[in-house]
């Protein structure tokens, strides 16, 4: 597999980034970042829906949905680089952002055996957020968005206690109990203040 960068549509993208884990395999990303040398805070997805698979074809009764009771999500852009439930790098990098894309350990064009949920795979997005933050394009700070599967993930993730994970955006990360079992394991003083929040 080869990875590829090209220059289009007002961005830098690179396809099939390799990123080795530390038990050596090697997973795969896209990544689209701002013109330049300038460097930049990252968005980051991590999961087993293929990067390279399109909204519009992968997903089209979803995608028809979305465009009729939500016309401005797909507005403002080409959405040839609209994903499942991630965000949209032509509404992103415009304002400054990295925007990559992992796809999982055994799914998409990362090799290995799919196992989800795992601490191997909380391991490899943990692993791949400290990757992005020491990037020369990325200034170290590491965010995560995604709805659904990319939205749990995420609490698991952060549990870990990655240093340069600055954010996380949950939309629809399956139940709140479950967040908050992550979290507590994560840091019980931040549990507890989350936790009167939600309730």
């Amino acid at each position: 597999m080869t990875h590829k960068i090209e220059r289009k549509d007002a961005m830098i993208v690179e396809w099939d980034m390799p990123i080795r884990m530390s038990d050596g395999l090697v997973l795969r990303a896209d990544i689209f970042r701002p013109e330049g040398d300038d460097r930049h805070p990252v968005i980051m997805s991590y999961g087993p829906y293929g990067k390279g698979v399109a909204f519009q074809e992968g997903y089209s009764t979803a995608w028809e949905i979305i465009s009729r009771e939500n016309p401005d999500a797909v507005s403002g852009t080409s959405n040839k680089y609209a994903n499942w439930e991630v965000v949209n790098p032509e509404k992103w990098v415009p304002d400054g952002y990295v925007c990559i894309r992992v796809d999982s350990r055994g799914a998409g064009r990362s090799p290995g055996y799919l196992c989800h949920n795992n601490d191997r795979e909380n391991r490899d997005y943990h692993e791949c957020i400290e990757w992005a933050a020491v990037q020369p394009w990325c200034t170290g700070k590491v965010g995560l968005n995604g709805i659904s599967y990319f939205g749990a993930n995420q609490w698991r993730a952060a549990a870990t206690q990655p240093p340069h994970l600055a954010a996380i955006c949950v939309w629809e990360g399956w139940e709140t109990a479950i967040a908050m079992e992550t979290i507590t394991a994560a840091s019980p003083v931040r549990s507890a203040r989350i936790g009167k929040t939600c309730r």
